[in-house]
């Protein structure tokens, strides 16, 4: 009894050391987001402000058009955790319940895609974009985040759909229902954490991702929240640390927000799938 008692303790210690080590630069961020100009500079920094202010966020609207990025990642962002979760359900479920010769080479092209760089599409993807007239675009930007994280979104979704029991399945044709009454009423519900997680994945993706966004997206009024983060840096390299931290921290917020509504329906997803099976 003592053992599994330390043994409890031990894991709540490296669990609370784990979100320690996780919520560090975040709680640091927080920190210097209020901190003004001559704490900023101090060579003994403190975690709490000695004298808070709002005057870094102020001056962050008031150089940078914050709102308009943000909005701009948020409408590309949501479109394409969207259109990645509505293409990778069917094809996941294909994957999983089919093992053809097709479906094992689509599995290897899952894998063989992560290993893929950035930098070595950017120049083929730039001149692909650029024949299909959709460079400058956001619309461009949403294509490439959605086949961008596609592969992962498949892979994730796949090991779902094997985790249903087939005979649930079954067990709804032998009662009369069609294929597609027992994907909507008995599959799609088992696959709620599934398809959470997978659109949480995208969202995030396309959230912070700054390398194609940097490359494509020319116009000012088109940018990405991650972009527009980068002109709080001048020529010299010299950050505005004020300013920096107190966008960063607005920035963080939709993410934050997205997770908590996406983890209920992970939590409830997982537990309707424990009933049902």
């Amino acid at each position: 009894m003592r053992t599994r008692a330390t043994t409890r303790a031990g894991q709540y210690a490296a669990l609370l050391a784990y979100l320690a080590f996780l919520s560090f630069p975040f709680l640091w961020l927080l920190s210097t987001a209020f901190k003004p100009p001559r704490e900023l500079g101090s060579l003994h920094p403190t975690w709490i402000p000695e004298h808070p202010t709002l005057a870094n966020f102020r001056q962050a609207f008031d150089e940078q058009p914050l709102l308009r990025s943000a909005l701009n990642s948020l409408l590309v962002a949501l479109a394409a955790a969207l259109i990645a979760v509505c293409l990778a359900t069917p094809m996941a479920y294909v994957m999983a319940r089919r093992r053809t010769r097709l479906a094992r080479a689509a599995s290897g092209w899952v894998v063989v895609s992560q290993a893929f760089p950035f930098v070595l599409v950017i120049i083929p993807l730039f001149l692909v974009l650029r024949s299909l007239r959709l460079i400058d675009s956001q619309a461009g930007l949403v294509m490439v985040y959605v086949v961008w994280a596609l592969p992962f979104a498949l892979w994730l979704l796949t090991g779902y759909v094997r985790a249903v029991p087939v005979e649930l399945e079954e067990a709804a044709a032998v009662d009369g229902a069609g294929r597609l009454r027992t994907l909507v009423s008995v599959t799609a519900p088992l696959l709620a954490p599934g398809i959470a997680a997978t659109a949480l994945f995208a969202f995030v993706t396309a959230w912070n991702e700054f390398f194609f966004a940097l490359v494509l997206l020319k116009t000012p009024e088109k940018q990405t929240l991650p972009v527009v983060l980068t002109r709080f840096i001048g020529a010299e390299g010299v950050a505005d640390l004020g300013p920096l931290a107190a966008a960063a921290v607005l920035a963080t917020l939709p993410s934050l927000v997205f997770f908590a509504l996406v983890q209920r329906r992970i939590a409830g997803g997982m537990l309707a799938g424990a009933v049902k099976s």
